[in-house]
């Protein structure tokens, strides 16, 4: 199931959706890519097939045999690609229960694979206090240089970020982004920026975030594997509750034969090259910026070609 993807503009957004990915997008200042996502606020559409014409949510709802019988009210997981022109807030997002009650939607762990980042791009990734109330007089005060740790970046990094963890891409930066499907930020610092959109300071949610944030910040130690796939460089960056995600490197002229073992479905994202899908008889060319779904009753499939993929599956609380 190839994806038509949603496209938000963003005061920070910028053109290189356009220029790295050659999307069609609505302004100077686009941000995100919702490229394979069923949340309301962005929903992809399906552009081959039986479903073709169809929104990925109606497809969830109505025909859920696509993904395995899989259970639960929403598809769970989005992939979006971040043009981070200029600073992203500092925010914090929260988990399944306090997202439940407080937003009637699911929490939000997500992750970062970095695609492209200036020489000197930062982004911020977790916080120095040691108690919850020094965590809410630092940000009383505006102790941000004291309070932010900052993280330098480049292409190729892998940033897991759990719910309630103080993060923000810096400017410079183009990440995807594969997260559980919740649109629910709780916004720490904004640098005192006026939207030029309303000609006001953005809401700030300080209440929320003091309450959500891991306190003390822990970074959370992943075991990263490594593993040949036919002609393919597979590295598991992570797998969590939430989700799994992996880059599928192949190299010019190379073929490689997946096999899904345990997931119901895998989400596809090509990030750089060309080359081809074949599942069963059928054959599909895949070339840069394009997303997928293998559904269900997709048990295995080989790439050709030289090809840089990001594909994620999802995780047991999904």
């Amino acid at each position: 199931m190839f994806l038509k993807p949603y496209f938000q503009e963003k005061m920070w957004g910028g053109t290189r959706l356009k220029s790295e990915f050659g999307y069609q997008i609505p302004s100077d200042h686009t941000g995100e890519c919702w490229a394979i996502s069923a949340h309301p606020h962005g929903c992809a559409v399906v552009e081959n097939g039986a479903f073709a014409g169809m929104k990925l949510d109606q497809v969830w709802q109505e025909h859920r045999e696509v993904f395995g019988d899989a259970q639960g009210k929403v598809f769970p997981l989005l992939t979006k690609i971040l043009d981070a022109h200029k600073d992203l807030s500092v925010q914090v997002h929260p988990d399944d229960a306090y997202a439940a009650k407080h937003e009637h939607e699911l929490g939000k762990t997500e992750c970062w694979y970095i695609i492209a980042a200036d020489p000197d791009a930062k982004l911020i990734y977790g916080h120095t206090a040691k108690t919850r109330q020094e965590l809410a007089e630092m940000i009383k005060q505006q102790q941000w240089d004291k309070l932010l740790r900052y993280v330098p970046v480049k292409a190729g990094d892998f940033f897991y970020v759990p719910s309630g963890t103080i993060h923000a891409l810096g400017a410079g930066i183009m990440a995807l982004e594969t997260q559980q499907s919740s649109d629910t930020t709780y916004r720490v610092y904004d640098f005192d920026r006026v939207d030029p959109s309303t000609h006001q300071k953005r809401q700030l949610h300080l209440q929320q975030s003091i309450a959500v944030t891991n306190v003390p910040h822990v970074d959370p130690q992943l075991q990263q594997k490594k593993y040949r796939v036919g002609d393919a460089q597979v590295t598991q960056f992570a797998a969590t509750d939430f989700f799994a995600v992996y880059r599928w490197d192949l190299t010019a002229g190379g073929t490689a034969n997946f096999v899904r073992k345990t997931a119901p479905y895998t989400l596809v994202s090509v990030l750089n090259g060309s080359g081809q899908l074949q599942v069963a008889d059928k054959k599909y060319p895949l070339k840069k910026g394009q997303h997928l779904i293998l559904p269900f009753a997709v048990k295995s499939w080989q790439l050709s070609g030289q090809l840089e993929i990001i594909a994620s599956e999802p995780g047991k609380k999904a």
